[in-house]
This record gives C-alpha cells, structure tokens and sequence, in this order.
C-alpha cells in the first residue's frame, strides 16, 4: 500500500508545488496501524504556514496551553517556517493539547500530522509539515530550554 506525502524540499522557494509530492511506502505490520511519514497533506489542500501557524495557535489557546511561544525558522532551517514551544501543567494536559492539535488539523486543514512522544506525555512532538510544535511538562521545559537553542542571537522568549 501506497499514500501519497509532502516531500521536504524548500530549495524552490519555500512553497508547495504539486511535483513536491512524493509516494511513501506503508510501513505497517501486516494488520497495523499505518506509520505515518513527515505530516502528511489529504486531498491534496495547500495551507500557507501563516495560516497554519494561526491554526495552531488557535487551537493551542483553545486547549489553555501556556507560555507559547513562535519562533520563525524561515532562512534559517529547511526543515519549518516556524516552530512552537508550548507547556501544559500535566503529562495528560501535554498528551491532550497534542491530540486535539492533530485532530483539528486534520479536520481543519487536511493534514495528517505526526506525533512523537505521546504516550508519554512528557514531550511531545508535532510535526504540521510547515510548522513544528512541542508541548513540554514545565519541567521538562525549563531542562532542555529548546527557546534558546532556536531563538535568534539576543532575542528574549516573549511567553504568553
């Protein structure tokens, strides 16, 4: 079984065209669930990562996440326009936030979004295709300070 996925190439501008889609093998056991590849787009809907961003950020408020925070990776990283760093007061805050993230995704945009780390609850990763989101325990957060890794040279992490 075939399905079809967004290649990562940015070297033509940043923008999806339709020759970036690439076919993925399924990689599932016989009778498994089906392991999903870098976020995935359905129906072949094209989302602008601002409005993607916005999606997210909506949904990431819906869900009471906290100190959320953009951080813009375009002419920085090939891999995301932008990432967010975000925490819930618990591993099952951290777990759902991510859940209802790639729920709404789906629903919203059409893209099937891959999760790592969801069982769990500690950190976990989303990848949107063009936008990547953590959603850290506080603890864990203030361990690791993924912020500061990525923010620009003398820029603060504007927590909100």
């Amino acid at each position: 079984m075939l399905y079809l996925g967004r290649a990562r190439r940015r070297g033509h501008g940043g923008a999806w065209k339709p020759e970036d889609d690439v076919l993925l093998p399924n990689l599932a056991p016989a009778g498994g669930p089906a392991v999903r590849g870098p976020a995935m787009i359905a129906g072949g809907r094209d989302v602008d990562p601002q409005t993607l961003l916005d999606h997210i950020l909506s949904s990431l408020d819906d869900d009471k996440a906290e100190e959320v925070v953009t951080i813009p990776l375009r002419g920085r990283s090939q891999m995301a326009d932008y990432m967010v760093v975000c925490s819930g007061r618990s591993s099952r805050q951290v777990a759902s936030i991510a859940e209802k993230l790639a729920d709404r995704l789906k629903q919203r945009d059409g893209i099937v979004a891959r999760l790592e780390g969801l069982d769990q609850g500690d950190w976990v990763l989303i990848d949107a295709g063009d936008v990547i989101v953590h959603v850290f325990r506080p603890e864990l957060r203030d361990f690791y300070q993924l912020e500061k890794l990525w923010l620009p040279a003398g820029a603060a992490a504007a927590r909100g």
